[in-house]
């Protein structure tokens, strides 16, 4: 492991950024959303960091790099495109102890800037080691399909209590597997499905008999489209990779059929033209009985 991941609070810190291009445009724009307060020493700005330098949510130092800027400061991003100032910058900031990134030259970097799926207050880093940027870029687009957007209401509802949680069992052990319980059950599935009433509703009661709810069967029908996994619903894969057991017929990929959950049961439906593997009343037994047991 090359570089050691941290989450690194810098709401209300002084942060720096050398360059006034493009690129350190990108960086101000993400400091500011982790709540930084941002410096920005360049001769020029591009036009977004004018804009932010005219409305004051930057200010802006018009002059070449000096050392004493980093004084004071919490974290420093060199963006320039003068090697000799990213080296030079990387130099006072290690000699200064303060955490730097020159971008795109990890040997400068104390630190890498990962690329980052936001789920406010869930982030999910993902890196190269600054080997390859656009590969990360790529995983984190394939990462944000299985993970939809309420998760971060889902983690606020949660957060709101945990204290109280805390004071119903008497070790680690028993909290966990409650929050294990919540969050593979119905008040997760509630409040992903858009019914945050009932899920904090659920979760009280949950918290008051000190135990996760009883499982219980579900049953759901998901379309598989025209067959190309790309198309499938956030929904669709996350009650995919629920599941314990997957009814399905030959209308199904096998692309989508692959991101089934690798322990789920899988029954095979048939519906094939003048011959039914099994008959749609069977099916609609089938799915009733593994409901009863308690299956998804």
């Amino acid at each position: 492991m090359d570089f050691l991941p941290i989450f690194m609070n810098v709401r209300g810190q002084n942060c720096i950024v050398i360059g006034g291009g493009s690129v350190a445009s990108r960086k101000v724009f993400m400091l500011l959303r982790a709540g930084a307060t941002v410096s920005v020493v360049s001769p020029k700005l591009c036009q977004d960091l004018t804009i932010r330098k005219d409305e004051g949510e930057i200010t802006y130092i018009n002059r070449e790099y000096e050392d004493t800027d980093l004084d004071n400061c919490k974290i420093v991003i060199a963006a320039t495109n003068n090697k000799a100032v990213n080296v030079l910058v990387s130099e006072h900031a290690k000699s200064k102890g303060i955490p730097v990134n020159v971008v795109d030259a990890p040997e400068l970097c104390s630190f890498i800037v990962p690329s980052i799926i936001d789920r406010n207050p869930v982030q999910i880093a993902i890196s190269t080691g600054g080997a390859s940027p656009v590969l990360a870029r790529l995983l984190r687009s394939r990462l944000e399909t299985f993970i939809p957007s309420s998760y971060g209401r889902l983690a606020k509802l949660i957060e709101s209590f945990r204290e109280k949680v805390k004071t119903k069992f008497s070790n680690t052990d028993e909290i966990r597997t409650f929050w294990e319980g919540i969050l593979e059950g119905p008040v997760a599935e509630n409040l992903i499905a858009g019914k945050d009433k009932l899920a904090r509703e659920l979760l009280e009661t949950a918290v008051e008999n000190a135990e996760a709810p009883a499982e219980r069967g579900e049953v759901y029908l998901v379309g598989a489209g025209p067959g190309d996994p790309d198309l499938l619903t956030f929904r669709a894969l996350r009650l995919m990779q629920q599941a314990d057991v997957v009814v399905y017929d030959r209308l199904v990929s096998q692309g989508v059929l692959d991101l089934v959950r690798r322990d789920a049961e899988m029954i095979y439906a048939g519906k094939e033209r003048n011959k039914h593997t099994l008959p749609q009343e069977s099916i609609n037994a089938l799915l009733v009985r593994l409901a009863k047991e308690g299956k998804k």
